[in-house]
């Protein structure tokens, strides 16, 4: 029997036919539409398509044989990322060719157990080749970092340190050796900032325990940020007690916002660098701690410290050898030592410091208020030194000049001594409870240029005053009465009778 097709069903059977031929190409065939978008179809093709044919998911592996090349350029549909979006992510990730070097990513865990210690030193690594990089330390993370130095002789300039976490140091004695001077270190940088709402706590109280003045109990220690005992191990820690937080020999150097406490000796130092600020930050530690210096300046010049709040167990801020061009303004200081210049001339050694303000200072509950200190037997000179606009509540001796400052139960009288000339005091005002004015000038080289304005202090206790104004070889001059009254100060030049001239200059600077 002849078979007969009617066209309608070989029309159909030619269309089936060629819709298998275009199947076997790679890209999708239209019949219904010409050459032109067929070609236009294939240059969109996607990523997809291409993996699954190097994969051998179905179809056959001849078929880009018979078919236009394949395009690998993903088109929008397939999960298509643009390059600002991987920027993007980059950015909040702090990887990849970003300027931003988050700690996380180097492998930190910020439990406050596991060290971390490393991940902070391959964070430093890649921040340094970068230029205005910054490193950040995330909130809601405790990191257990031990000592470290983040050098920065080959590192680019004007990094920043981001801390809005909290980074603690280690209280096992096995992490310091034999003792170090200090905890965190950045040296040798040019252009350094840490900046953020951060803590840095040096759980200090496992070093302070050996100390007669500190209260707590030698195998049992206390974290003032917690209410949880802090552990000593079996080994005592070193006698030589670290800073916590170090700045040497760096130019551009800033300090924002962020919070030191508990450090087991100075919070903050800064030791040769130029053109320091430090603004909003937070100091704390127990008004008992020993040597617990808030901020430690030596042997660097133009610095501006301010707006910031200081409680620790010795010098607020610590002004030693070297500094110049120093600007103290609105702090609050207290429990502590006060603001002091020195001690200087330690050891027969010669010092220099000259050109500093401090002033709009509120001081409570401190040893001293303003106060220059000097050992016997220096050199060298402290002159042009502005102390104004400081307000004390509960301190023991609001203003002194102490040239034969000793911290040992006894130290060797000599003559020489570091000369101090060109200090002014306006607007002294408060409470006292010891004594108000201390000046022990040395007989050899007296103090020189001391002016008093507007000084009015009053005893804590109203109607009883232990001790009176003090001066020894003090050269100056009353510019305003004074409450009380001071006046044991000498008008004029001192005169010595070793050499027939003016005395009170000793080593140039």
């Amino acid at each position: 029997m002849m078979i007969t097709f009617k066209p309608r069903s070989l029309t159909f059977f030619v269309f089936i036919a060629f819709s298998i031929w275009c199947s076997s190409l790679l890209e999708p065939c239209d019949a219904r539409k010409g050459g032109k978008q067929y070609w236009r179809q294939n240059k969109g093709a996607s990523a997809s398509a291409l993996r699954k044919e190097q994969k051998g998911y179905g179809g056959n592996h001849h078929r880009h044989q018979a078919g236009p090349r394949v395009s690998t350029t993903p088109s929008r549909g397939d999960n298509y990322i643009t390059p600002e979006e991987t920027a993007a992510k980059l950015q909040k990730k702090g990887g990849g060719n970003s300027n931003v070097f988050n700690v996380l990513d180097y492998g930190a865990k910020g439990d406050g157990k596991a060290d971390d210690t490393k991940a902070f030193e391959a964070a430093w690594a890649a921040a340094c080749k970068v230029q205005a990089s910054t490193i950040n330390v995330p909130s809601g993370s405790v990191f257990l970092v031990k000592p470290i130095s983040f050098s920065g002789p080959n590192c680019e300039a004007n990094i920043v340190f981001q801390l809005d976490g909290k980074i603690i140091a280690p209280t096992s004695s096995g992490d310091w050796g034999s003792g170090l001077l200090q905890w965190l270190e950045f040296t040798k940088l040019k252009g350094i900032s840490i900046k953020g709402k951060g803590i840095i706590d040096g759980q200090g109280s496992v070093w302070w325990s050996d100390s007669p003045t500190y209260n707590i109990p030698a195998d049992q220690t206390y974290s003032s940020s917690q209410d949880t005992v802090i552990e000593s191990d079996s080994g005592k820690m070193p006698s030589t007690k670290p800073t916590a937080l170090r700045f040497y020999g760096s130019d551009g150097v800033s300090v924002t916002g962020i919070t030191l406490q508990n450090s087991p000796q100075a919070h903050l130092k800064f030791d040769a660098c130029t053109n320091v600020q430090v603004s909003d930050i937070s100091i704390s530690s127990p008004g008992d701690s020993p040597n617990t210096d808030g901020i430690h300046l030596q042997n660097s010049q133009d610095v501006v410290i301010f707006g910031t709040s200081i409680a620790c167990g010795d010098d607020c801020i610590s002004i030693q050898t070297g500094c110049s061009n120093i600007y103290v303004h609105n702090v609050n200081c207290g429990p502590g030592h006060g603001v002091s210049i020195g001690g200087l001339g330690k050891d027969n050694t010669k010092a220099c410091v000259s050109n500093v303000t401090v002033r709009d200072v509120k001081m409570h509950n401190t040893l001293t208020g303003v106060r220059i200190k000097t050992w016997q037997g220096g050199s060298g000179s402290v002159q042009n030194i502005m102390f104004s606009n400081i307000q004390v509540s509960e301190v023991a001796t609001p203003i002194m000049i102490d040239q034969f400052y000793c911290d040992k139960s006894k130290c060797q009288n000599e003559t020489s001594a570091v000369a101090v000339s060109g200090v002014n005091y306006v607007n002294i005002q408060g409470t006292y409870t010891t004594k108000p004015v201390h000046f022990a000038c040395s007989d050899s080289l007296p103090c020189t240029g001391v002016s008093l304005d507007t000084i009015q202090l009053k005893s804590v206790d109203e109607g009883k005053q232990l001790y009176g104004p003090f001066c020894w070889e003090a050269y100056g001059e009353l510019k305003t009465s004074t409450v009380p009254e001071i006046d044991c100060l000498k008008k004029g030049k001192p005169y010595s009778s070793s050499t027939g001239a003016q005395s009170g200059s000793n080593d140039s600077c």
